[in-house]
């Protein structure tokens, strides 16, 4: 699965998605990528828009300070946060809620994968620290 790490920033796919929010001004790439999520309501979720999804959240951990990955993963996205200082709306954290809770869900590719890992009880933590950041 490309991963290295249980934090949010700690796979290939998670850190290729970093690089379209370094080219936005706004949180339209994090809103993106959590409606990409919720719009796969019904449907098997890919682990990659999952992954994706949950380094959006830390993003937006990261905008209210309460960010839970720091290291060189995540050196560009923490200037990217001192560079674009904003706080994110009600409505999209709790939306960043809601993915968190459908990314634990029976029908979801990144959870069964990591169930299989050894990390996986770190990585259930991970998800739930991220959504206590994200609590309105």
């Amino acid at each position: 699965m490309g991963a290295w790490s249980h934090e949010p920033f700690g796979n290939d796919t998670a850190c290729d998605w970093s690089y379209g929010l370094l080219e936005t001004e706004d949180l339209s790439s994090i809103e993106s990528a959590l409606d990409a999520v919720l719009d796969n309501d019904e449907d098997y979720l890919d682990a990659d828009l999952a992954s994706e999804a949950i380094a959006a959240i830390e993003v937006l951990a990261k905008l209210q300070g309460k960010g839970t990955q720091i290291d060189s993963y995540t050196d560009e996205i923490d200037q990217w946060v001192k560079q674009h200082p904003q706080q994110p709306s009600i409505s999209l954290l709790t939306k960043a809620k809601k993915v968190v809770e459908r990314i634990q869900s029976e029908d979801s590719e990144l959870l069964e994968l990591w169930e299989e890992a050894e990390e996986s009880d770190a990585w259930k933590a991970s998800l739930q620290q991220l959504a206590a950041a994200v609590s309105t």
